[in-house]
């Protein structure tokens, strides 16, 4: 095989579209395939329909090395190495749906020469051994199979391709993730060869004990916020522990996006279907549902009733830097507000709130603030970080801030005027606000 390969990415999603742009960067020919015509209209047209920031600029920088097409014949014909990018979502039960990836091995046409086939989706562990007698079932032992998990962050992903912590590879033929660790040629990382089960727990364990971070650190925040200790302190003293670290350890009101629910309820599912009940998941995940219904609390116990009362929550993805709202804090809240008769309205540069109900969706922050009882702070924008000002404050029918990602300085926004609560942060012993009927 060439230096320089042909690779078919099958799924033109946010892990498809950065995973075909960052290989094309690193001079290989890449054929991106969807089942979705408007999208590959748009790729064809140089539209990319993913916020990830660098992307776009990087789809049209290699654009000479980067082909959009509908048809799967077409990328198997010319491609060296094909990459499963589909989207594998949970099921009502918690378990992965794999339908999409099934459906992809029933298109694959028949092959008269070795390629490989590399799952770069997130599966269940054992999920390549069920493959593998699919491909032999169905006439494709000429097919090798490789895992590949990926591992990019929303918001970051350019970077985290292009300076990765790992690359994990599990192959069972070792020529097979030899082709896999020639693309990454150029990269200067660890590359880890194992197994194929192995690669794949990799990818469920590493998001399960981050997430499992991200629900102690809110627990700690939830007592701090008892005690009067403050999680911001605490968590910087952890941090500096070398055996601890400080990687997600900033409370907040959860995780969500597309990887972490789905992943921690996916290995939860899948120690349950083998027999073995995984309490701590259990209890991660109950952490992380309970600590986005925390704010409506804070709002109650500053406003009392929350009828007719105007709430404007800021940021509607899951995190800055995107516009996913897959298992975003905003829906629950949003819901969770409208259920209790408040008027909400909601702000966010990027995200799309076609899929929030009953909310009025404002063009700027200010906007969102107008007449407001209380602002939210959901996601991390930058833009946030100027909240607590005079024009803000002016704006508002009360000047009550809910800081539920500890953006902004509880000294400087008190004393700009504002009533603040923060996650895990000492309350004042005054407040702007006294408790409505």
């Amino acid at each position: 095989m060439s230096e320089r390969t042909t690779i078919g990415i099958f799924g033109a999603g946010w892990v498809g579209l950065v995973t075909g742009a960052c290989l094309a960067e690193l001079g290989h020919r890449v054929i991106i395939r969807d089942v979705v015509p408007d999208k590959i209209a748009d790729l064809q047209a140089g539209h990319t329909p993913i916020h990830e920031p660098g992307l776009e600029a990087l789809v049209q920088r290699c654009a000479d090395r980067l082909t959009y097409t509908l048809d799967v014949a077409d990328v198997v014909a010319q491609s060296d190495i094909l990459f499963v990018c589909v989207g594998t979502p949970p099921t009502y039960s918690g378990d992965a749906d794999l339908s999409a990836v099934w459906a992809l091995l029933d298109e694959l046409p028949a092959i008269d020469r070795h390629a490989v086939l590399v799952m770069k989706s997130t599966v269940p562990v054992g999920t390549g051994e069920k493959v593998r007698a699919a491909l032999d079932a169905r006439g494709l032992g000429q097919l090798g199979y490789v895992s590949n998990p990926e591992f990019l962050a929303e918001g970051r992903a350019l970077v985290d391709f292009r300076q990765p912590d790992r690359v994990v590879i599990g192959s069972a033929e070792d020529e097979d993730g030899d082709a896999v660790e020639a693309l990454y040629r150029g990269i200067e990382t660890e590359m880890v060869r194992t197994d194929v089960a192995s690669a794949e727990m990799v990818k469920l364990a590493s998001n399960a004990f981050l997430a499992t971070r991200i629900s102690f650190i809110n627990e700690i925040a939830n007592v701090c916020e008892m005690t009067g200790a403050d999680v911001e302190e605490v968590a910087r003293g952890m941090g500096l522990d070398r055996r601890i670290g400080p990687h997600f350890l900033r409370a907040g009101i959860g995780y969500g996006g597309s990887c972490f629910p789905k992943d921690v309820s996916a290995l939860k599912q899948l120690a349950g279907n083998s027999g073995y009940h995984f309490q701590l998941l259990s209890a991660v995940i109950e952490v992380n549902e309970l600590q986005k219904r925390r704010v409506v609390g804070k709002l109650v116990q500053h406003l009392g009733s929350l009828a007719d009362k105007r709430i404007a929550l800021l940021g509607l993805a899951f995190k800055a830097n995107t516009n996913d709202m897959r298992e975003a804090a905003s829906v629950v809240l949003a819901s969770r507000l409208i259920a209790e008769g408040a008027d909400v309205r909601v702000w966010d540069p990027v995200a799309d709130p076609d899929g929030l109900h009953g909310v009025e969706v404002c063009g700027t922050v200010l906007d969102a603030v107008e007449d407001a009882d209380a602002a939210v702070i959901v996601t991390e924008w930058e833009e946030l970080k100027g909240l607590a000002s005079d024009e803000v404050r002016r704006a508002m029918r009360n000047p009550l801030i809910v800081d539920g990602r500890n953006l902004l300085d509880p000294a400087t926004t008190r004393a700009a005027g504002f009533a603040y609560e923060a996650i895990g942060r000492p309350t004042a012993n005054t407040s702007a606000l006294e408790p409505t009927a």
